[in-house]
């Protein structure tokens, strides 16, 4: 794995987040760790990458998410040239259905 951002304290968050079992866990953990405004924005991220993904166009994602389409464009960018972590995540997501 090869990354920018790699490095000790990262692992440690990245290893918290791991010890996190619902949905509630991470509901308390995450309002105590972001701002509203970043979980809402990360969660906007996410949600565009799905809508990316089944091919909805980026002024029906930016009428339903509020993003900018700069920044739908970054994640787009992401799932066609990025490490994949939205599409593990995305796909993770679809087979718990």
């Amino acid at each position: 794995m090869q990354t920018k951002i790699k490095d000790e304290k990262i692992d440690y968050l990245f290893e918290g987040i791991l010890t996190l079992n619902t949905v509630e866990e991470c509901y308390d953990f995450f309002e105590d760790l972001c701002t509203i405004a970043e979980l809402k924005e990360m969660s906007k991220r996410l949600y565009a990458a799905k809508m990316l993904k089944n091919n909805c166009v980026y002024t029906d994602i930016a009428a339903q998410t509020g993003l900018s389409t700069a920044t739908i464009s970054r994640v787009n960018r992401c799932l066609k040239y990025g490490t994949d972590g939205y599409i593990k995540v995305l796909e993770a997501l679809e087979d718990k259905k």
